[in-house]
């Protein structure tokens, strides 16, 4: 047995600041007013003891008998529970005979609250005591803290997050996690401050760090033989560094292997198993994903579920539903010694191996269902899925003899790519495969048209155009197959069709259209006449109201909901050429109302663009020209520039002139301003608005993004086109840190490419010093 014993009361003394934690309190006592068993349950080192003793201070004046707590983190053996109780209760400290039946009489008519410290050792030990002495005590309460719940009829269950990091609009040195790391830095080091630039790096390492409490505290001891940048770039390896904890704690709170250690002893070895093999994933997993990538030898596919409950439960895993499916993850440390024990099983390959190949058939699933009425849901899987499709890529690029496996996902992302815009990317990716595999084959050529698709999206007609002749050269060697052919002829319809030669791409999209419809392939068959209609507007055929009513009729007939938002605008853009502009303007905005649920952001501009048009027919001079404003800085962000849009250049010179002259330079240049500094959700929403009046769109009801300096820095250099690698160079900083960098800037500004970030970058520029990486700042 152990523990120290405390007055009736009276809890220990705090020997170090409490941070934050304000809501964690309020949560906490509320479910207490709500219930008489309240459990505090996470991971180690996330502050439920802090915590709970926090909350028994604040509410201590409730229980005349007082507040007792029991520290059980020493106590070895689960029988001698009751005695150890008791004996903090002061009932005898020699053995009793009956000590739960002593407990129980001294505490039936009293009111006081049990604190009971670190249960999950001793679980169903405590879960039995508990709950005789609930029953017994009506006026007794229990606060707990366990890595697991108890399980007790009637438990309220509070997970202890991790500690606030800084948010979208506040500085890093507001933050709580910040502020835990710099309260403890000044105990080892009193000279330490917390300038604007050293809150940028300690935010970073909290962030790193999933803000759990003890590791802050174990990074912040560092700073007695290292500077926060040092200890920044060495959290690859936090398991060796994180090891000075306090002599006067418990054994496994010294360091934080220790911490983690204790959980995994706690876990049964099929638990023990699958914390590894789940350290493949990246960003989350769902269940499906854990069936089909971690069953096997010593965990059967019918017992997954029970062993990752059982994670669930001691707070290895954390989960969130997130639409129909549960998604789950494991905080980054966690993940890292997950990793470990992958490594040191011999099994890591295998399961890199597994989990690209389920990632593949995902891929190619979407692919195959992409036009039909879960087209959103995949969408949304897909994106959810981001850094999961991004890790099986990475593993398809090292791996020997995997280039053909590299080509074919890449090339089955192009959904993907498509509905989030992130063009630079895939391309990336498909470079790199198409440059490892040149041997002539139908991946190869789907490959080819994939990137092809992508760089005329950009703009890049060059690139494009030899994709198209690299396509064709391919063709006789694989037999000339239709589906190759057909593919080849419907790029360099889109080719030409961009370029603005309308009449050439008339005459290869009614080709490509024969032969997709030859093939019963509707999507295929959307998508052309889509871009037929498009020419055919361009040449003011009345053709284009055939071809954009086919489309619209083809996406509605197959539930295709992004298609359609496609489709309407181009029915929508015909209605314009037919001088309607009232009802191309409806039209267009009805595509806009679902465009940013897939993220469409290339979609949303052609969307703005037009209704620009349609606002300056109708003699919204003011409200037109910021919509075009709005337009170009969401072509930016989608990678791409109507410069290399043939298609929609004529309406958009006309369309300014004439702006040009009714505003005159000057209220239009304003009002083209005005435009580019809206966020793309205030873009959206402006231009869902009626138009009744021409005034710009009201100011920004919520903060702009901020990013640190360090970041700003980071972004300018990803607009200059350096690697992860070159950027950490340059800025004497981790590969591992710079990718975080770019990571938290894509989440920040809501982007899902570094060509996003390039074109951010641009129009945002303050002439931040690159070489100046010491003061960092929120700007």
């Amino acid at each position: 047995m152990g523990g120290r014993v405390w007055e009736a009361g009276v809890l220990p003394a705090e020997v170090t600041r409490f941070i934050g934690r304000r809501r964690e309190m309020s949560q906490a006592r509320a479910l207490m007013s709500r219930g008489r068993l309240v459990t505090l349950t996470g991971p180690g080192g996330i502050g439920k003891t802090r915590l709970a003793l926090r909350v028994a201070a604040e509410v201590r004046r409730s229980f005349p008998g007082g507040v007792w707590l029991v520290e059980l983190a020493a106590l070895e053996d689960g029988e001698q529970l009751a005695q150890t109780v008791a004996a903090r209760l002061r009932l005898g400290n020699e053995a009793i005979r009956d000590p739960l039946a002593t407990l129980v009489d001294h505490v039936a008519d009293q009111r006081l609250l049990l604190v009971l410290d670190n249960c999950e050792h001793v679980l169903d030990d405590c879960a039995a005591l508990v709950g005789t002495v609930l029953r017994a005590a009506p006026d007794v309460q229990v606060l707990t803290t366990s890595r697991q719940m108890l399980g007790v009829g009637g438990e309220c269950v509070f997970p202890v997050p991790p500690m606030v990091l800084s948010g979208d609009s506040e500085p890093p040195e507001l933050c709580e996690a910040v502020a835990l790391f710099a309260d403890r830095a000044a105990a080892v080091r009193p000279d330490f401050e917390l300038t604007a630039s050293k809150a940028a790096v300690v935010d970073e390492i909290c962030r790193r760090l999933d803000g759990v409490p003890l590791a802050i505290e174990l990074a912040a001891a560092q700073l007695r033989a290292l500077s926060a940048e040092e200890i920044l770039s060495r959290l690859d390896d936090r398991f060796r560094m994180l090891t000075a904890g306090s002599r006067a704690a418990l054994p496994r709170q010294r360091t934080l292997r220790a911490a983690i250690d204790w959980s995994h002893d706690l876990c049964t070895s099929q638990e023990r198993l699958l914390w590894s093999r789940l350290s493949v994933f990246s960003g989350g997993f769902d269940l499906d994903a854990v069936d089909q990538v971690c069953s096997g030898t010593g965990i059967e596919r019918g017992q997954v579920l029970g062993v990752l409950v059982g994670l669930v439960d001691k707070s290895v895993l954390a989960c969130e539903e997130r639409g129909s499916r549960m998604r789950y993850w494991l905080l980054d440390t966690l993940r890292q010694y997950g990793r470990e024990q992958l490594a040191a099983s011999g099994e890591e390959h295998a399961l890199r191996e597994r989990h690209r190949d389920y990632y593949r058939t995902v891929a190619e699933q979407a692919e195959a269902e992409w036009f039909g009425p879960d087209q959103m849901g995949w969408f949304t899987r897909l994106r959810m899925e981001h850094h999961n499709f991004r890790s099986a890529l990475e593993f398809c690029a090292d791996e020997p003899g995997a280039a053909d496996t590299a080509l074919g996902l890449a090339a089955s992302m192009w959904i993907h790519r498509l509905g989030f815009g992130s063009f630079n990317e895939g391309r990336q990716w498909l470079g790199r495969a198409l440059a490892r595999d040149e041997e002539p084959s139908p991946v190869r050529v789907k490959a080819l048209f994939v990137d092809g698709l992508l760089a005329v999206l950009q703009g890049d007609f060059d690139a494009a155009e030899a994709r198209v002749e690299h396509c064709r050269a391919l063709l006789p060697a694989l037999g000339d197959g239709p589906d190759l052919s057909r593919a080849t002829v419907t790029l360099d319809g889109l080719v030409a069709l961009f370029q603005g030669d309308f009449p050439r791409a008339v005459s290869l999209l009614e080709d490509a259209l024969a032969r997709h419809q030859a093939a019963d392939d509707a999507g295929n068959a959307a998508v052309t006449s889509f871009m037929l209609a498009t020419a055919c507007v361009n040449l003011d055929d009345p053709a284009a109201t055939v071809h954009a009513e086919r489309c619209l009729a083809l996406c509605e007939a197959h539930g295709a909901q992004w298609s359609r938002t496609h489709a309407l605008w181009v029915l929508g853009l015909d209605h314009f050429r037919c001088g309607r502009h009232r009802r191309a303007g409806t039209l267009i905005r009805h595509a806009l109302r679902d465009k940013p649920l897939s993220y469409d952001q290339w979609g949303v501009a052609q969307c703005l663009e037009v209704l620009g048009w349609c606002a300056a027919a109708a003699g919204l001079g003011e409200r037109a020209a910021t919509l075009v404003g709005a337009a170009e800085a969401t072509w930016e962000v989608a990678g791409s520039a109507l410069t290399g849009l043939g298609h929609l250049q004529a309406g958009h010179e006309q369309c300014t002139s004439a702006l040009r002259a009714e505003l005159g330079d000057a209220a239009f240049a304003a009002a083209v301003r005005t435009g580019k500094q809206l966020t793309l959700e205030q873009s959206v929403a402006y231009a869902w608005e009626e138009p009744g009046t021409p005034g710009p769109p009201p100011a920004p009801r919520e903060a702009p993004v901020q990013l640190t300096r360090r970041e700003r820095q980071v972004a300018e250099l990803v607009a200059e086109g350096r690697t992860n690698k070159e950027i950490a160079a340059k800025l004497t900083i981790s590969r591992r840190t710079a990718e975080g960098h770019v990571e938290h800037i894509l989440t920040k500004l809501g982007f899902t490419s570094r060509a996003q970030i390039a074109a951010w970058a641009a129009r945002n520029d303050t002439g931040d010093q690159i070489g100046d990486h010491t003061g960092d700042h929120a700007v």
